[in-house]
């Protein structure tokens, strides 16, 4: 999934003007049907989108559009997991996050698994984003570990970007959390091979 900064009707105005191009070739992208329709929660509730589909007409690789504060293969919005992710870092147990945000206890713990498996490479990502959208950047202050001091790359990054293009939510996935990686532990589906998978935790449901 290419994750785009915009809503829908955005990335639709964006992808028949020309305006996203092929991640494979660069060439530009061109309507191609819908992916399935998804309920994604939020802080606030839920919302049901349908992503669009896109092709390249140059190799033919097809690809599917999607905002920025969508995850792959994820249930729950960007927002969600930054939010637990927080409330991690300032020392709220992954049961007390489950409460807070009314969410799986599974999918809370395996949340922090996948942010403590690549958290350094998420500081890093934010780290390099902060310089690119600030000449002049804060120092980064140790937080105490890892997941801590990536968390504090990331604030830090969201700040920069709201400093050079004003306050937007769609800012959050692409700016800081390097389109999807905290996913990355979530294999993605591909054609022909069948995923042995023993238990499906509630947040990777479509």
């Amino acid at each position: 999934m290419q994750l785009r900064s915009g809503d829908q009707a955005q990335i639709e105005a964006d992808l028949v003007a020309g305006r996203i191009s092929c991640r494979r070739c660069g060439e530009r992208l061109a309507p191609h049907g819908f992916g399935v329709e998804r309920e994604v929660r939020t802080l606030g509730g839920s919302t049901r989108l349908r992503p669009r589909r896109a092709i390249c007409a140059s190799c033919r690789h097809t690809e599917v559009l999607g905002p920025a504060w969508m995850l792959p293969r994820r249930r729950d919005s960007a927002e969600v997991v930054l939010s637990a992710w927080r409330q991690r870092v300032a020392g709220a147990s992954p049961r007390q996050v489950a409460s807070l945000l009314a969410r799986p206890l599974s999918s809370v713990r395996r949340w922090r698994a996948e942010l403590s498996a690549h958290a350094e490479d998420l500081r890093s990502a934010a780290t390099r984003r902060l310089h690119e959208l600030d000449p002049c950047p804060p120092v980064l202050q140790p937080a105490g570990s890892t997941l801590g001091d990536a968390l504090e790359a990331v604030g830090q990054a969201i700040a920069a970007a709201v400093r050079r293009f004003g306050p937007s939510e769609q800012l959050l996935l692409p700016v800081v959390l390097t389109g999807g990686s905290i996913a990355r532990a979530a294999p993605a589906r591909r054609a022909g091979v069948k995923m042995e998978r023993p238990q499906r935790s509630e947040d990777e449901r479509p």
